[in-house]
């Protein structure tokens, strides 16, 4: 048995917290076996005081992340090494990838998303070139599922704003324009994706079942035995 720890951004707001503390919930069900919740900003427990508290126990850290930006790459070792836990095991954040990709299709087709429509592919934004690297993967990943251009766009930091991004599609004939949250939680950028003016937002993407089942699988990855000779 190794310890298994999420490690997710941290907000102010309690929703996005209980949305952290339900997904490993979820998890920890599917693993049967608990899952703990750590947080690289905001509020804590911080990765480097879950670990401290393991006493030495083997460890699988899951980045809860959609790209692997600034938090994935320089917080998260700093907090690893700040710990000094002996044993831990991180694994590839959750983007991108396919199976991110399949839940922010089955997000767009619950929404109300027809083909035709115009997609923008929202994130919280970033000024790290691998995590915009990232993004921009995501975004190509959509469109083929989508047969159709996505246009990615930010919430926060970076260019083109959502906002902008929705006020252009519209000014070249789009007739209906779908913002496909690429957040995991409720908060202050889900709440700017709804104020862009898009005729449909979809939900966040932490509590739909396909975001569990990755972040099982990569725990799962991490504690299986390498092949004889590897």
């Amino acid at each position: 048995m190794r310890a298994l720890v999420m490690v997710a951004h941290g907000t102010r707001k309690p929703g996005g917290v209980a949305m952290s503390g339900e997904l490993a919930d979820r998890v920890g069900a599917a693993l049967a076996q608990p899952v703990r919740v750590a947080f690289v900003d905001v509020l804590g427990p911080t990765p480097a005081e879950v670990l401290h508290g393991l006493d030495g126990e083997p460890a699988v850290v899951v980045p809860a992340f959609l790209s692997s930006g600034y938090h994935v790459r320089e917080d998260l070792p700093a907090h690893i090494a700040a710990s000094g836990h002996p044993r831990v095991t991180v694994t590839a954040a959750l983007g991108p990838c396919p199976q991110m990709v399949r839940v922010l299709t089955e997000r767009l087709w619950e929404s109300g998303w027809r083909p035709g429509d115009s997609v923008v592919l929202a994130a919280a934004g970033t000024s790290d070139r691998g995590a915009q690297r990232d993004l921009r993967v995501t975004a190509t990943l959509l469109s083929a599922a989508l047969g159709a251009r996505v246009e990615l766009a930010y919430a926060a930091t970076g260019e083109p704003r959502v906002a902008d991004a929705v006020r252009r599609l519209r000014a070249a004939g789009s007739r209906r324009v779908v913002v496909a949250s690429y957040l995991l939680a409720e908060g202050l950028f889900q709440d700017r994706l709804r104020d862009s003016g898009a005729d449909v937002v979809t939900a966040p993407l932490g509590l739909h079942p396909g975001t569990a089942r990755l972040i099982a699988a990569r725990f799962r990855r991490a504690v299986l035995p390498a092949p004889a000779g590897v």
